[in-house]
């Protein structure tokens, strides 16, 4: 399998930097973070969050539909209807068979079940909707996106946690390499931020607290970050073989060429300290694209704003890639977008690759002494020959994506 070429002929992207690729790519190339108070969690502990602004479901995708759909299964719509059109691809033409779905997400619809459980605890179990478990169902998500576009081949929705979407890209990869599929429509979503979710989140200490500068509260790899910001969003990527992309003359924005996976088998939340289980999922990808450890130029990193997420992944990146590669952290934009943060900073390697730019780490006043990798301060033009996407979840699930020019 190692070596078929697998192309990026789409993308679509709803992020707390905007709707739509083009505003999302200019928030994190302009360092703009996403992150405020948030009235929704005006109760809670940790009361920052980084969501999508100006998305207003009813315009984007019909009143009747949006009133029927979870915001995860929302912002998926919105993304793949831009990613197919970007595609140049008409689905009341293709061969719905042959075109899967792999999507990600790492919880589902928590603020359905939260909402229709204040409504079971006030009105009683006869008010509770009928719509409940098909709006929060985790597999609505690949199944509603099947729905919208005639998709009718494998349909899958895998959760990685926070690698879920990143997971999906690589699942993909192999249905079209194994030849299952000739088009999928791969990538992750997510809306957790519901006052429950987050004071969970809050309660392990995984958040930041900088209520008093919300703006810079996300910092990865900043002496003075103190955790993560929650964001929401999706990403969308259309993959198809090179060779039928180029045979139907399509744009191809990049090409995923190799893919790991591994599992830590450490902690149920913390990564390992020694970074191994990121490290093997780095070397697997590399190795499954035929590339060197010294070849790779650029890493979009998980790097959530953590003290122990950055350090052990900055020490990886220290220790098994000699070449000394450009690393940013995306997040410092958009916050953590959890089960949809892998597919989105996949389209973001993706277009850094094809536009040879790589945005810069936003909030990044002073790096962590103990971290010795280099890290993009500034936007930063230059040639790409081959990035990496790093992905790690809860658990310990690890995952790398390798992307090349077209």
């Amino acid at each position: 399998m190692a070596g078929m070429d697998i192309a990026v002929t789409g993308l679509g992207l709803v992020t707390p930097g905007g709707i739509g690729v083009g505003p999302s790519w200019a928030a994190v190339c302009d360092g703009r973070p996403a992150a405020a108070l948030d009235p929704v969690l005006a109760n809670n502990p940790v009361q920052i969050s980084c969501r999508v602004p100006g998305f207003d479901p009813e315009t984007l995708l019909s009143a009747r539909r949006a009133h029927r759909l979870d915001r995860f299964v929302q912002f998926a719509l919105v993304a793949a209807h831009e990613a197919v059109a970007d595609a140049g691809l008409d689905p009341r033409t293709w061969d719905g068979a042959r075109v899967g779905v792999v999507l990600g997400c790492a919880d589902g619809g928590p603020g359905t079940v939260e909402e229709q459980h204040h409504v079971l605890r006030e009105q009683g179990a006869d008010r509770v909707s009928p719509l409940l478990l098909p709006m929060q169902l985790p597999n609505m998500l690949a199944g509603q996106t099947a729905i919208e576009f005639g998709a009718t081949g494998p349909n899958l929705v895998v959760a990685t946690a926070c690698a879920s979407g990143a997971t999906a890209i690589g699942t993909a990869r192999d249905l079209l390499v194994l030849g299952r599929c000739d088009i999928v429509l791969a990538g992750g979503s997510e809306a957790m931020i519901t006052p429950l979710v987050m004071a969970g989140f809050a309660q392990m200490g995984a958040l930041s607290k900088r209520h008093d500068d919300p703006a810079s509260a996300s910092r990865p790899f900043d002496v003075d970050r103190d955790g993560f910001v929650a964001g929401e969003g999706a990403g969308i990527l259309v993959m198809e073989r090179v060779a039928d992309a180029r045979a139907r003359g399509a744009h191809v924005h990049g090409r995923i060429i190799g893919y790991g996976a591994t599992a830590d088998a450490h902690h149920m939340t913390s990564p390992h300290p020694d970074g191994t289980g990121i490290e093997a999922a780095v070397r697997a990808a590399l190795a499954d694209a035929g590339a060197d450890p010294d070849d790779v130029q650029h890493v979009n990193a998980h790097g959530t704003s953590t003290p122990l997420n950055d350090l052990s992944e900055a020490r990886m990146i220290q220790r098994s890639l000699r070449g000394d590669p450009l690393v940013t952290s995306t997040k410092g934009v958009t916050g953590h977008l959890l089960g949809a943060a892998g597919a989105v900073e996949a389209a973001f390697a993706v277009l850094s690759v094809e536009h040879e730019v790589i945005p810069p780490v936003a909030n990044l006043v002073m790096p962590d002494p103990r971290i010795e990798i280099k890290l993009a301060q500034t936007v930063t033009s230059m040639p790409i020959d081959l990035a990496l996407s790093n992905s790690l979840g809860f658990g310990g699930q690890n995952t790398a994506l390798a992307i090349a020019p077209a």
